[in-house]
């Protein structure tokens, strides 16, 4: 059985289904970026891998050389772009944090979208505490949660970015393990 949608309404029209539809719309975009970023990732991850395999031949032979200020500039300058490798892996560990955050949000979408399309589930507080549960279950940081619960307290996103960073300035070592 075909649907009405907004372009043509008729009697079955339902913003019921356009809200579905967008939600899925969402996390079908999110997918499709992630699975982009995946292989630009794997390639940027196969790229590191060799250099540093290179830097660290290269460093070997350098320290093969006898001493000379040539061999020290160069032993510098593999030193440095160690350090410059160092601060790319944490970018790619932000990249990998990002894409978890992504994948949450296309869940949450999915979950949304099956129970806002659901009419024996819509109207169900049981069934919107039971995604709200598992949405929550799914953060691993508890910055995270407060967000969520601000939220779920019907406060302001600038409010719930506001305790979310008010609580992570508030940890002890402001460090939080993913």
């Amino acid at each position: 059985m075909t649907h009405s949608d907004s372009k043509s309404p008729d009697l079955d029209w339902s913003q019921v289904r356009e809200t579905v539809k967008l939600l899925t719309l969402s996390a079908t975009q999110v997918d499709v970026i992630m699975q982009e970023g995946d292989s630009a990732v794997d390639t940027l991850t196969d790229s590191f891998t060799e250099i540093v395999e290179s830097m660290q031949a290269m460093n070997q032979h350098l320290l093969a050389l006898v001493d000379s200020n040539e061999r020290e500039l160069a032993l510098t300058c593999c030193s440095k772009t160690q350090e410059k490798i160092q601060a790319a892996i944490v970018a790619f560990q932000f990249y990998d944090r990002m894409q978890q955050c992504l994948h949450h949000v296309t869940s949450n979408l999915r979950g949304l979208s099956n129970l806002v399309g659901s009419p024996e589930h819509l109207y169900n507080p049981d069934a919107w505490r039971e995604l709200q549960g598992e949405i929550r279950s799914r953060f691993t940081m508890e910055s995270e949660k407060v967000m969520f619960d601000a939220i779920l307290q019907g406060k302001s996103v600038d409010e719930a970015i506001a305790a979310k960073t008010a609580f992570q300035e508030n940890e002890s070592d402001n460090i939080e393990l993913f």
